[in-house]
């Protein structure tokens, strides 16, 4: 069955007459410079840290998680401060 369309003309505003762009509006609104978007966000680290998957004892993780919130950042910071003063040879 066909029926007629409706016209897709839109009858346009008289810019004079655009609605106040507010504050709300630009802390939604999407940013560009240029053609390409800028994410928003925390800017990506200098350093980006390097996900494995390790099996530790209980008690040790334990342990650092009874510190609180960053106990991954205190356990990597524990590795790297033992690393000054010794070497992975030692273990083998």
């Amino acid at each position: 069955m066909s029926a007629n369309k409706h016209s897709t003309h839109i009858d346009w505003v008289d810019p004079d007459d655009a609605p106040e762009l507010t504050d709300e509006f630009f802390e939604i609104a999407d940013e560009f410079k240029g053609p390409q978007l800028v994410k928003r966000g925390r800017p990506k680290a200098e350093k980006v840290l390097t996900r494995i998957t390790i099996r530790l004892a209980p008690e040790v993780v334990d342990k650092f998680k009874a510190s609180g919130p960053g106990w991954q950042t205190r356990m990597n910071a524990a590795l790297a401060d033992w690393l000054k003063n010794h070497s992975p040879e030692e273990l083998s």
